[in-house]
């Protein structure tokens, strides 16, 4: 009655229909036309959030000159094995970065602490703009952070400084711990490791480093400081480490020991400055994986022309929560 009563009002005398109810049934009418219209118009009212997953990928010739003059349309990207839509593309990005930079001075590498201090500040020097932020961390038997996120050289040169000696070296723990940091930001994260790679703390596995690098999206820059050059005194179990954890993150390696720790920080500021970011939203998704495998392929060229750098994948559920048994 109160619907009827307002459309009685609203409606000038001279205007109304011969009878209440005609007035009634024409309003009525117009309402279910406007609703029956109105969702044609606006489109759909559900909207399914999907992730947007974004790759860094870096792309060199065979004899290892950056390649940076390929479009989108150079580039397919395949998850688990199906064709993926191309929805975001920049050539040699300028998004700001967020880099956490990571020395070993464990007993192993801490004779080269002068040479790291040096190096490591003309890396600063040269890398940073007033956009992108660096982390410091020193490790050995702890982690141990130098310096907060900042944008001011000065602070880093301050840290490294600052290097300490310890004995054993926590590089699982470092990574974890970094990508945690990294994790945090929204821009382009990246973590450089100077290590001989020869984790001896097993707080942290290589497994676990890796999920979290790979669920922060950071890209990990292995710069291995070999102890002993001679192949019979190497920890090749470590250089491998640091190897893989590059491969798998989308990063990549590099020797101290070939041209020194400024080639070394040289290449990875390259390396950094001449990035394709492509992002796809998935679609058709294979059911019931926590781990989507994801790849990058340049199909117009001949095999063996291009080599592609890009994160392995990206894990589709959050990480499984340790289980906590009452006490007694």
């Amino acid at each position: 009655m109160a619907l009827e009563r307002l459309f009685d009002s609203a409606t000038p005398r001279s205007s109304r229909p011969g009878s209440a109810r005609a007035g009634y049934v024409l309003f009525f009418a117009l309402l279910l036309v406007v609703m029956t219209i109105l969702p044609a118009q606006e489109g759909p009212v559900f909207h399914i959030d999907t992730k947007l997953v974004n790759l860094w990928v870096n792309v060199t010739d065979k004899n290892g000159a950056i390649v940076g003059q390929l479009t989108k349309d150079d580039f397919k990207i395949a998850e688990d094995g199906r064709l993926q839509d191309i929805a975001i593309f920049e050539r040699e990005s300028e998004q700001p970065l967020s880099i956490v930079l990571a020395i070993d001075t464990s007993g192993s590498t801490y004779k080269d602490r002068a040479l790291e201090q040096d190096a490591g500040k003309r890396f600063v020097h040269a890398i940073l703009r007033s956009q992108d932020q660096m982390m410091l961390l020193e490790f050995a038997t702890d982690v141990h952070m130098l310096v907060d996120f900042t944008n001011k050289p000065g602070q880093i040169d301050h840290g490294l400084n600052s290097l300490r000696a310890g004995e054993a070296t926590a590089l699982y723990d470092t990574v974890r711990l970094a990508s945690d940091e990294l994790a945090k930001k929204k821009n382009r994260k990246v973590l450089v490791l100077v290590s001989d790679g020869g984790d001896t703390v097993k707080t942290t596995t290589y497994d676990q480093a890796v999920e979290q690098a790979l669920r922060g999206e950071v890209m990990i820059y292995s710069i291995i400081d070999v102890p002993i050059e001679s192949s019979a005194g190497r920890d090749l179990g470590g250089e491998h480490a640091l190897i893989t954890l590059a491969e798998q993150t989308g990063g990549k390696s590099f020797y101290a020991d070939n041209g020194g720790l400024d080639k070394a920080f040289a290449q990875v500021s390259d390396d950094l400055r001449t990035q394709y970011l492509i992002g796809y939203y998935p679609h058709h998704q294979v059911p019931g994986l926590d781990f989507h495998r994801v790849s990058v392929t340049v199909p117009r060229a001949a095999p063996g022309v291009y080599n592609l750098r890009y994160r392995t994948g990206y894990f589709a559920n959050p990480p499984a929560q340790p289980r906590h048994t009452p006490s007694d």
